[in-house]
Parts: structure tokens; C-alpha cells; sequence
């Protein structure tokens, strides 16, 4: 019941903030909630769920972590060390007291989730820029009390520009691998927010997709023990793949570029412009409107806001569909 109240305390709050905020896209509608996902709020009578000193395992690994380990903001657990180079110092424990460990959030071979971004294979530059943009503050978001956008806020203000470039070389130099399947589906789990992204209910059945992307662990507690090898079903309207792939290649507008004209004919990137292919459609969505509302106004962002101002969300949703379809 606490658990239910909390959910309905949340969604009250998320949809008067959401009344309040810029129109998106051609058709002016309100931001999608279910790309902001922000946790209920935490109550403290509630008893904690897990013994701090209790081991985890994730399949394919020999290591464990104990659940303190898992929850250390300063510690990124490493389950699969034999496929990655070493990791930088910034990467693995950050530099406390203000730099949590950038591993921890992405993950150590930067695979992201949908509440973040998946690092591994993009440019270095690109990287770098990204970091000076939430530094500067050209980099928000539109919703401030989601908490992953305000530690990368708070975090780049700490950063060293020498930790910045062990960062971002390293997670550059990782090649990505495919962990999201991409399903279309008229009718979807039901959810809740748990950990800053979606979360099926069991045992409550489903319901209509409507213009959504509904992205789900295939394995909530490795995701949540931060295994690079968890992977995720993410279930978009039908029709979307195809008409994303038509739309990748068509200008948005007149005098614009298509998306295949920065982002390459496979979406794999193309010099600075960072790869689109394999990536959470979640994330992808929240990027297209945080550009098209000017939240996120860095210089690469002001010339996307132009070539991505008349997209639907419907738009918007098909083009991360079709790219996070693809093999990255």
C-alpha cells in the first residue's frame, strides 16, 4: 500500500510540473513524463531492502560484490574485468568527496541505461564537449529533480580537465555492444518508476502503448547490480522501425539536414557527430526534447535544435526506434 501511495503522490506532482513546462515539437503538446522518469518519493519508515554486507553475483561472472559495494557512489563494480583495459582512477572510484565514480552510473564499459547515456564508442570529443556544456550550464534539463541529470550537473562542476580526458579516452576507445531489443506492441506491461527508469508490475497485466517507448530490464536485479551484460526490451508503437528508417533519411525541413547526413547512412556515427545505432530509444527521446526546448543548448545542440524543430513526438519516437534497432 505505502509503495501505491507513494506512485500516486509522485504521478500528482510529476503531472502539475509537467502543466508547466514548454510545448514540444510541431504539434506544441505537452514533454513525455515517461522519458523523465523521477522516483516516488522515499519514505523513511520504510525498512531497508537488502543486508549491506550480503554478496551479489550477476550470471558469467566469478566476482562478487557485497550490496554496500553495489550502492557505493564511489565504487563502479567490475563484474567482467577480462573484457575491458584498465579502467582510469575517475572511472572506478571517482574523486570523492564531489566526483562520483563515473563507472558507477554508466557503468564500467559505459554501457548507460535508460536513465543515462551509454558512453562506450563515442567520440572522445564529443565526450568532452558534453562535459563543458553541463559544466557551463548549457546543459540542463527539464526536469531538475531527476537525480541522474543533477549528479552529471554537480559532477562536471568538480571534474578535472585531466580526469575529464581519462574519462573520455577510455570510454571512447570501448567498442559498444547490443543490449536492447526492440519489440513493437500495441499493448505493453503496466509500470511503475523504480531507479530513475520504468519498471514492470507483475501480476498487474497490460496496457495500450499509445505514443511511448516502454523500455524494461530482461533482468531488473543485474541491471540494478550494474552487470554491463544486462540487456533491456524496449517496446515502441507498431510501425515505428519502418517509418524511423524513412525518417532518418529525409530532411526534417527545408534546408536541413537528414539525420544519415551527420550520424552516417548506419547511424554509427561520423566524426564528431556522436553514434545513434543500438542506443536506448528512452534516452533518445529525451535528447530530441531537451534540444527542442532549448535545455540542452551546447554549440552541436543549437544547430540540432534547428534541423529537429517541426518533429512530432510520434517523429521523434520512430527515429529512436529504428536507430536503437540497430546493431551498434
Amino acid at each position: 500500500m505505502r509503495a501505491v501511495c507513494k506512485r500516486l503522490v509522485a504521478a500528482c506532482a510529476y503531472g502539475v510540473l509537467a502543466s508547466h513546462l514548454p510545448a514540444v515539437g510541431a504539434a506544441g503538446g505537452a514533454p513525455p513524463t515517461w522519458a523523465y522518469p523521477v522516483n516516488p518519493t522515499a519514505d523513511a519508515n520504510e525498512p531497508p531492502l537488502r543486508l549491506a554486507g550480503e554478496l551479489r553475483q550477476v550470471p558469467d561472472s566469478r566476482v562478487t560484490f557485497s550490496n554496500a559495494e553495489v550502492d557505493d557512489l564511489f565504487l563502479a563494480p567490475d563484474w567482467h574485468p577480462e573484457e575491458h583495459v584498465s579502467a582510469p582512477e575517475v572511472v572506478v572510484h571517482g574523486r570523492p568527496p564531489a566526483v562520483y565514480a563515473c563507472g558507477y552510473c554508466h557503468r564500467i564499459t559505459g554501457t548507460g541505461g535508460p536513465e543515462n547515456a551509454a558512453l562506450a564508442g563515442l567520440p572522445e570529443s564529443y565526450i568532452l564537449r558534453q562535459l563543458e556544456d553541463y559544466r557551463s550550464g548549457a546543459r540542463t534539463t527539464l526536469f531538475p529533480s531527476r537525480v541522474p541529470q543533477a549528479f552529471m550537473i554537480a559532477l562536471a562542476k568538480s571534474l578535472t580537465p585531466e580526469d575529464a580526458r581519462a574519462a573520455a579516452g577510455y570510454f571512447s576507445s570501448i567498442k559498444p555492444s547490443a543490449h536492447i531489443h526492440v519489440v513493437e506492441a500495441s499493448f505493453v506491461p503496466r509500470t511503475h518508476v523504480e531507479g530513475w527508469r520504468l519498471a514492470a508490475d507483475r501480476g498487474r497485466g497490460k496496457q495500450a502503448i499509445g505514443q511511448r517507448v516502454v523500455e524494461l530490464p530482461d533482468s531488473p536485479a543485474d541491471f540494478e547490480s550494474r552487470d554491463t551484460h544486462a540487456t533491456f526490451t524496449a517496446y515502441v508503437p507498431p510501425g515505428s522501425i519502418a517509418s524511423g528508417s524513412v525518417r532518418v533519411r529525409e530532411a526534417p525541413r527545408a534546408g536541413t539536414p537528414a539525420c544519415v547526413f551527420c550520424h552516417g547512412e548506419d547511424l554509427r556515427g561520423s566524426g564528431a557527430a556522436p553514434p545513434l545505432a543500438g542506443r536506448s530509444p528512452t534516452y533518445l527521446v529525451r535528447q530530441l526534447v531537451d534540444m527542442q526546448t532549448g535545455v540542452r543548448a551546447g554549440p552541436n545542440a543549437q544547430m540540432m535544435k534547428t534541423a529537429i524543430a517541426g518533429l512530432t513526438l510520434q517523429e521523434s519516437i520512430a527515429i529512436a526506434a529504428y536507430a536503437a534497432s540497430l546493431e551498434p
